[in-house]
């Protein structure tokens, strides 16, 4: 055979393997990827943070370390060690910058994930507070407090970082009460507004730019309990942690209006407390508080297929 048919034999082969496999000749699948996440002993995690890559980022609630983990292979280590304060929800960007909020704290640290590098620092809470999950849109990273009845704004200008911080009083239907109060965040399917997950009442709120909230109709239902958000299209994923759920919910595109199609639950989970996504699964930390947390005591992340 001559030498140029021999390659264009071997192109062809590797094309109808890449095709069969739903990528290139020889990689992994989904369904060969590690359905559990090992995390260090006593790390105690909250936050996950997915890219575009396989690499998945875990925020410890013992001292803020973050947590890097190859969703190929299940093996990681600590990239970024912690302040000694919580490291709550986190998001990354197109940038390699992850965001983290800092529960207890009252802050927010944005670091390099290709150095661990802290790149900012900022003051959310202006005194006690509980600083929990962030969401990334277009122009600015938002942040939840589950104590004060504000989100805090980074306007991020051309991707800058900004010196200051914006907060943002939230009025309206959400009224907060004892316990955990807002919690998860997403961007509605408009991108217009904001979306908005009441732990201790289960409701789910829209908010405007101005920090106006309005209850989204769910037409009955609620989420008790309610976690981390995930949206994706008009579909919004909604971790309901101590009950080991995940709720699947179809939103208009204004983000007013939604129903319940379906609750997922796994024997994987040990109350989970937020969700990512990469390829055809979703990835949820395993904060286990209903376990004593101890140095010792075992962590994992877990994935299942994406409803």
């Amino acid at each position: 055979m001559l030498p140029t048919i021999r390659l264009l034999c071997a192109i062809v082969t590797t094309l109808v393997l890449a095709v069969a496999t739903g990528g290139p000749a020889g990689a992994a699948t989904d369904r060969e990827l590690p359905e559990s996440i090992p995390l260090p002993n006593g790390f105690r995690p909250e936050g996950i943070a997915i890219g575009s890559g396989p690499l998945a980022y875990f925020g410890s609630l013992a001292n803020g370390s973050i947590y890097r983990a190859d969703l190929r292979t299940g093996r990681g280590a600590i990239i970024s060690e912690g302040p000694g304060t919580p490291s709550v929800g986190m998001k990354i960007d197109g940038r390699g910058r992850l965001f983290v909020a800092g529960g207890t704290a009252g802050d927010a640290r944005v670091i390099d994930t290709r150095t661990g590098r802290v790149l900012a620092s900022y003051r959310l809470a202006t005194g006690a507070g509980f600083v929990n999950d962030v969401i990334l849109t277009r122009d600015a990273a938002w942040f939840t407090d589950s104590a004060n009845p504000v989100l805090y704004k980074l306007p991020l200008r051309g991707g800058r970082l900004p010196a200051d911080v914006v907060r943002v009083p939230l009025t309206g239907d959400l009224v907060y009460g004892t316990g955990i109060n807002a919690n998860g965040i997403a961007a509605t399917p408009d991108g217009r507004g904001l979306i908005v997950v009441q732990s201790n009442t289960g409701g789910l709120f829209r908010v405007d730019g101005s920090g106006t909230t309005s209850r989204i109709d769910l037409h009955g239902e609620s989420l008790p309990q309610g976690d981390g958000l995930l949206l994706r299209g008009r579909t919004l994923y909604a971790v309901q942690n101590r009950i080991n759920t995940v709720a699947v919910l179809r939103l208009n595109a204004a983000g007013t209006e939604g129903r319940v199609v379906r609750r997922v639950t796994s024997a994987l989970f040990d109350v989970p407390t937020t969700v990512a996504a990469f390829g055809s699964r979703l990835y949820l930390p395993n904060a286990r508080f209903t376990t004593p947390p101890a140095p010792d005591t075992p962590y994992n992340a877990v994935a299942i297929p994406r409803p």
